[in-house]
């Protein structure tokens, strides 16, 4: 099977298929200790985003994938039905958006997303206690996301590899991952306790607030880094 991009003619087919490469974290291991451990945090990036990554360029080279782009891949592949391909590459997006929704240096959301919140959710404590309802009572494996529909803030969880980004005028924001691989060494089966001092010590309100502002039209939303030989 060949997949390939909107707008991509039948002579750019045969390309070579893209080569992503598994980001480096924008903070060091123990950086999120005590909340993340650098144990956990090392197992995770280097162990099961890694292999997403891996995954992901086995498969796009083997079904010839012409695509430029991880968002561009994960949309084609879930409108296709590729489930494998879909996996692998909204499991590597979705981590490293993760990656880029934790800082060990918390601010105040900006003033943008501050009046969304106050308006969607009443204020960040209201906000805080819905995301963590949200992922605590979330079925299995998956993610927890504040994401704009529009302007409009949301929290919504997603299964497994599922992801927002495919979802027509909807800009995630932040999320956090509930896979049990995310915080079983830190806190075994205490998910909720994980999404609290996620949400209390980690959330990066500077990347939300950049988030938000290209949900309404202020800039461009987070990319994946692009593959190497592209």
């Amino acid at each position: 099977m060949t997949l390939t991009s909107p707008g991509i003619s039948p002579s750019h087919v045969d390309a070579v298929a893209p080569t992503f490469l598994l980001p480096p974290l924008p903070y060091g291991a123990s950086d999120l200790s005590p909340v993340l451990s650098a144990e956990t945090l090392e197992i995770h990036h280097g162990r099961h985003h890694a292999r997403y990554v891996e995954t992901l360029n086995r498969l796009l080279a083997e079904q010839n994938f012409s695509a430029h782009t991880l968002e561009e891949i994960v949309r084609i592949a879930d409108g296709s039905g590729a489930k494998g391909l879909f996996n692998n590459a909204a499991q590597a997006w979705n981590h490293g958006f993760f990656w880029e929704s934790m800082t060990p240096s918390v601010a105040l959301p900006t003033e943008a997303l501050a009046d969304a919140i106050v308006a969607a959710f009443g204020d960040v404590e209201s906000l805080g206690k819905r995301f963590i309802a949200e992922g605590t009572g979330h079925f299995g494996s998956g993610w927890v996301w504040l994401i704009a529909r529009g302007g409009r803030l949301e929290v919504v969880s997603t299964h497994d590899a599922a992801s927002p980004l495919v979802d027509e005028g909807v800009t995630p924001i932040l999320t956090c991952d509930v896979w049990e691989h995310a915080y079983y060494i830190d806190y075994r089966q205490d998910r909720a306790k994980w999404l609290s001092g996620w949400f209390e010590r980690l959330a990066n309100w500077e990347f939300a607030g950049r988030q938000y502002a290209a949900a309404l039209g202020r800039g461009e939303p987070w990319r994946y880094p692009k593959p190497e030989n592209a």
